[in-house]
């Protein structure tokens, strides 16, 4: 495929009403990624490889935030407005100017099939290669109730029927259309600018293209590809099954790289996380986007990652947060109930119980008692904690930025510490124990006497 040019272009300008939403459908997520984030990645996959191959995206509703998301994909994808909404072959000649340019192959997808795999996108355009002028992707439903059928005849495909159109005998096909084509940049123009839109709803339909190539004697055939790549996404509903199906793709890949998942379909990736073989993850384990994790970590139930970099042979959680900026270096661990953002943990530190460490820097063999915080916002700007290696930072002391704690400091539990601590000093930062004598007794008598009045 290397050797073939290939414009791709991309349908994004649909409503999509029935996913009652301020925002396009295509920006709709799934895993952490749009609709149509999804769709861009997989055509870079497998059409784009080619210097001369390009990207060409019709946008509509939503359409400045559309762009902005492709870009941050494929910064040098183009975009075409379809200004009305007359139907799918309407829609392609919105980019004609792309399609007026000379390509091997041509591409149409649409910006909702999240799950189009490269491996249909690649077969559809092998058959190109192969002298085929348009490739229809078909795909065969349990059910093919309103679906199109592709009708064939010794190895060609003559015609899509829909169902309403459908005769009794035809009807029984289960052949469907899945919508997504790919056609000779030869003749691809020419084909979809004859359509016409002599139907009931008086659109322009790109599936028209078949009967008009069948015609005029060119080699129309269709694929098969499996029914998840077709699937398009209209309201909530199917963006939850669709979730689903690439989730369970995902566990699937992840498990066949080596990765152990006790209970996968409890576990939620994002769709750029990066998981090394050898690694343990429990039950209910949810990644948000830009994590990696090194071999040999465990990451125990009900933990919740995002934005972290995971070294290896670490331990995480149970129960336990990692926000964007958290990076724990070898066999560093962070424990039940504890929160890191935007920190660095050192090789062999521990971050053991009910702690919060952000905007902050722990050395390597350090070890962060139960209850720490590091105080790091003064309600309007944000401060870095450091401390060094091998200190001992004791029970429920809270560390109040900027601060900086040297290299094997002990902090005694329930400090306040405000100043630098100097590398192997005891700190203690709170006040002497006074014991009043039966003072406890008078509190009680006087706060009984406030109870009663209030209950009058």
């Amino acid at each position: 495929m290397r050797s073939r040019s290939c414009l791709t272009i991309i349908l994004a300008a649909g409503e999509g009403t029935r996913m009652k939403s301020a925002i396009s459908k295509v920006l709709h997520p799934i895993a952490g990624l749009p609709l149509v984030g999804h769709v861009v990645k997989a055509v870079q996959g497998a059409c784009l490889e080619n210097e001369k191959s390009s990207l060409a995206v019709v946008v509509g509703r939503g359409a400045e935030d559309v762009k902005k998301a492709v870009a941050g994909i494929n910064d040098a994808a183009r975009f075409f407005t379809q200004s009305e909404r007359l139907g799918t072959a309407h829609a392609v000649l919105a980019a004609r100017e792309a399609l007026a340019d000379s390509y091997d192959d041509v591409l149409v997808v649409f910006g909702d099939t999240p799950l189009i795999e490269e491996t249909s996108l690649r077969a559809a355009r092998e058959k190109l290669a192969q002298g085929a002028d348009i490739v229809v992707m078909g795909f065969r439903p349990e059910n093919p109730a309103g679906y199109g059928r592709l009708i064939e005849e010794n190895g060609k495909l003559v015609a899509i029927i829909e169902e309403k159109d459908a005769s009794e005998e035809q009807r029984k096909i289960n052949f469907c259309n899945g919508g997504l084509m790919a056609l000779s940049g030869k003749v691809a123009l020419q084909l979809i600018s004859a359509v016409k839109n002599d139907n009931a709803k008086g659109e322009y339909y790109l599936t028209d293209v078949v009967k008009l190539a069948h015609a005029q004697g060119l080699n129309v055939i269709a694929i098969e590809v499996p029914v998840e790549n077709v699937i398009g996404i209209n309201n909530r509903a199917e963006l939850a099954e669709a979730e689903n199906l690439w989730q369970a793709r995902k566990r699937r890949e992840v498990m066949l790289s080596g990765v152990t998942l006790i209970a996968p379909e409890t576990v939620f990736f994002a769709h750029d996380t990066q998981i090394e073989p050898d690694v343990l993850i429990e039950p209910n384990v949810f990644f948000g986007a830009k994590v990696h994790v090194a071999s040999g970590a465990v990451i125990h139930a009900f933990s919740h990652i995002e934005g972290a970099q995971i070294g290896a042979n670490t331990s995480i959680g149970p129960f336990a947060r990692l926000r964007p900026g958290a990076k724990l270096a070898e066999k560093a661990k962070v424990g039940n109930f504890c929160e890191v953002k935007n920190a660095d943990i050192g090789a062999g530190a521990k971050v053991n119980h009910l702690s919060y460490i952000g905007d902050a820097s722990v050395g390597e063999g350090s070890n962060i008692g139960a209850g720490v915080i590091t105080c790091n916002y003064d309600g309007y700007n944000k401060f870095r904690t450091i401390i060094g290696s091998n200190a001992f930072i004791g029970s429920n002391a809270a560390l109040v930025a900027p601060l900086t704690i040297g290299n094997g400091v002990y902090v005694a539990s329930g400090s306040v510490i405000t100043d630098e601590v100097p590398e192997n000093a005891l700190a203690l930062g709170r006040a002497r124990q006074i014991n009043k004598e039966g003072r406890a007794q008078v509190l009680r008598e006087k706060y009984k006497a406030i109870k009663a009045n209030k209950n009058k």
